[in-house]
């Protein structure tokens, strides 16, 4: 038999059954955790989107990359990208964070996806213009509230005065009536049967945006508990600012949002305030390379 046919079929024949195994044991290896991973956390799927607005605004990539960071520290299991989450991606999600803009636009696919997941009583938690869209009382359906897109329903930068009217709420705890420069919205479309249960407002500054609305008391932030027709009960959370990036590092909001995740995500409201991550060991092994 000529050299070029015998190599020819050495290169083409099946796998024997051993090989077949290695290859399928391969495929299954998983790379190993982090040490300080908590391996039994909540599940996290962080939905961000493309940089917008001037700089220190609307900082979604940052977002994502800070905030994956910050609740694996605070014990959660965290994915995400800057694109809404696929079915495959909500699967183990026990809340979905979105923090893009006008994430109320959505394709056919996507709102059956996305209300899939809610009708398995998956939580959501939106921060600011997250809850804008073409159809507001539709995705006030998810979130409680939401706002049209193109309408004049912003403050823009201004100071922003929280009065915290369910103080009372476990997730407000430490929360007090701060003032923070930021946008706060109006204008809103609530949801209906049921509604949001407000846990904290806003005065609408005197902007050129606000207009007449000035002076108006609007909720900014809130929790809605609902479920969708033939699903299981689920949870939204909402805070309405997040226009400036540096307010993600109050001490005070930080705090709340942690608390909001997991109360969204239907797991005890301290839960990723209070982890305490393992401590390392002092004979740590090289890194395997």
């Amino acid at each position: 038999m000529p050299l070029a046919l015998v190599l020819l079929l050495a290169f083409t024949s099946p796998l024997t059954p051993r090989a077949k195994s290695q290859v399928t044991s391969a495929a299954k290896a998983q790379a190993p955790r982090p040490w300080d991973q908590n391996p039994n956390g909540m599940h996290i799927y962080i939905w961000a989107g493309l940089k917008s607005h001037l700089p220190g605004q609307h900082d979604y990539p940052q977002f994502l990359a800070d905030w994956s960071k910050l609740l694996t520290e605070h014990g959660a299991v965290v994915d995400g990208a800057l694109h809404i989450p696929r079915a495959a991606d909500l699967e183990h999600a026990d809340v979905v964070i979105i923090y893009k803009g006008d994430a109320g636009y959505l394709s056919d696919e996507e709102k059956a996806a996305l209300e899939a997941y809610i009708k398995r009583g998956g939580g959501l938690v939106s921060i600011h213009d997250s809850l804008c869209g073409p159809e507001p009382a539709y995705f006030a359906t998810f979130v409680g509230g939401a706002k049209k897109h193109g309408e004049v329903n912003y403050t823009l930068g201004a100071p922003i005065p929280y009065t915290v009217v369910d103080t009372a709420n476990p997730i407000m705890k430490g929360m007090s009536n701060i003032t923070i420069f930021d946008e706060a919205f109006y204008n809103m479309t609530w949801a209906q049967n049921p509604s949001m249960h407000v846990l904290a407002t806003a005065v609408i500054p005197g902007t050129p945006s606000a207009g007449t609305h000035k002076g108006e008391v609007v909720p900014q932030i809130w929790t809605f508990e609902h479920t969708l027709p033939g699903g299981e009960p689920a949870r939204a959370f909402v805070w309405m600012q997040g226009h400036e990036y540096a307010n993600f590092s109050n001490y005070q909001i930080q705090q709340m949002l942690l608390r909001g995740i997991a109360w969204a995500g239907k797991k005890p409201v301290d839960t990723l305030v209070d982890y305490v991550p393992p401590q390392p060991s002092r004979t740590q092994p090289p890194a395997v390379k």
